[in-house]
């Protein structure tokens, strides 16, 4: 078989690749290992991180290859007997793009694993992979990584306004005010201000390709939506093409109804659908990183009809789908997005969020007062178009630096 196309898309991406930004994923993989898995949502740059590896750790690239399973030069070669002849040839390093591509791609791994003990594989897939709930057992196998878009700190290190390292959020609740007169201060010396760029990242700075294009940025993130549910869905679920027409409605009609209380039965009805297979169709949105889930205090995301309240996944998309998207549901997207990467998010019975079941927030604008939560233990405000914070009272932006 004749491989040289492969090579030649390779080398054409590993050329264009920069090593002048790296995402916060990329010190945290141990990439000796000898299978690892990078999920995340279409747009995240997971892509860009391992040809960052190649290019930055390799320097002989003779025994390895990168290859996208989504290349059209798989439709009509096998991809079994091509590793098979390069690890006859030597091949120590290979990774895998687009996994979800290759209808059987849980059984592949496994055998790559089994049958080349000296071989080192990295793959990216869907983040709406279910890598748990399968007869193939990857789990003794693989280390799992997850990826997301930018936070706020990170695009601010894009912009080469500020490199800053991140805080947990107990340091962040613990000496807020602190953190953020240094970071105001180091910001006010090179002549910029938070609060505008904050309001440039909520709008266009969540996904890395920002960079690369500029005005089709909305258009690009709407492409991107039609992906995930029109090719990147039924590579990975037998759907039908009514099924993936119902779920466009469905996100399209959450959308402009975020974050209230769903009213599920409406909604299904609404879609011409039944409770499991609505269940179905917004669980798989969710995870293909175009809704956040809410839940109550009580159920678990894996135990509920329905969620508490449905978000987008972040502010980019609602400047993207939503018309003059509104304020106070941006606060509130950009809250859960930021703070929902590592931590667990549930709606209180007062309040906007429960984090980690302990720290109560209300998050709203300048005039935002304890009027909802008073008296409730461990409460704060995150506070939208404030600079630097007091007390319980926290900027929404320095939320925007907990990974």
């Amino acid at each position: 078989m004749n491989a040289e196309p492969l090579y030649n898309s390779f080398n054409r991406r590993l050329a264009s690749t920069q090593l002048h930004l790296f995402r916060y994923s990329f010190t945290q993989i141990d990439w000796s290992d000898r299978l690892i898995a990078i999920k995340g949502p279409r747009g995240c740059g997971k892509t860009t991180l391992i040809l960052q590896h190649i290019k930055k750790d390799f320097k002989n690239r003779d025994n390895l290859i990168y290859i996208s399973l989504d290349d059209l030069w798989f439709a009509s070669n096998d991809i079994v007997a091509f590793i098979d002849n390069l690890c006859e040839q030597g091949l120590t390093h290979l990774f895998i793009d687009e996994v979800h591509y290759y209808s059987n791609w849980k059984q592949l791994l496994k055998n790559i694993y089994d049958n080349y003990p000296d071989l080192h594989v990295v793959y990216t897939g869907s983040s709406m992979l279910e890598l748990e709930k399968s007869r193939v057992d990857l789990s003794r196998r693989q280390i799992m990584y997850d990826m997301q878009g930018l936070s706020f700190r990170e695009y601010l290190r894009f912009e080469n306004k500020l490199d800053w390292p991140a805080v947990t959020l107990e340091e962040l609740l613990g000496n807020h005010q602190l953190i953020a007169e240094q970071i105001v201060a180091q910001l006010h010396e090179s002549g910029e201000k938070v609060l505008p760029l904050f309001a440039k990242y909520l709008q266009t700075g969540y996904y890395p390709f920002y960079k690369e294009v500029k005005s089709g940025y909305f258009y690009r993130l709407q492409e991107i939506v039609n992906i995930i549910i029109e090719q990147d869905y039924p590579k990975i679920a037998d759907v039908s093409q009514a099924t993936i027409k119902k779920m466009k409605k469905m996100l399209m009609v959450l959308a402009s109804r975020v974050p209230q209380t769903p009213n599920m039965s409406e909604l299904y009805r609404e879609l011409e659908t039944d409770r499991n297979q609505g269940l179905k169709m917004l669980n798989a949105i969710e995870k293909g990183g175009l809704l956040n889930l809410l839940p109550s205090e009580t159920k678990s995301l894996k135990n509920m009809s329905r969620p508490e309240k449905i978000y987008l996944n972040n502010t980019n998309l609602m400047f993207a789908l939503v018309p003059n998207p509104d304020v106070g549901t941006i606060r509130e997207t950009f809250f859960f997005n930021q703070l929902g990467q590592s931590h667990a998010l549930t709606c209180p019975n007062a309040g906007d969020f429960m984090v980690d079941g302990r720290y109560l927030f209300e998050v709203g604008g300048k005039g935002k007062t304890f009027s909802q939560i008073k008296d409730l233990p461990d409460s704060y405000l995150a506070v939208d178009n404030m600079e630097v914070g007091h007390h319980n009272r926290i900027p929404l932006w320095l939320f925007g630096f907990t990974y």
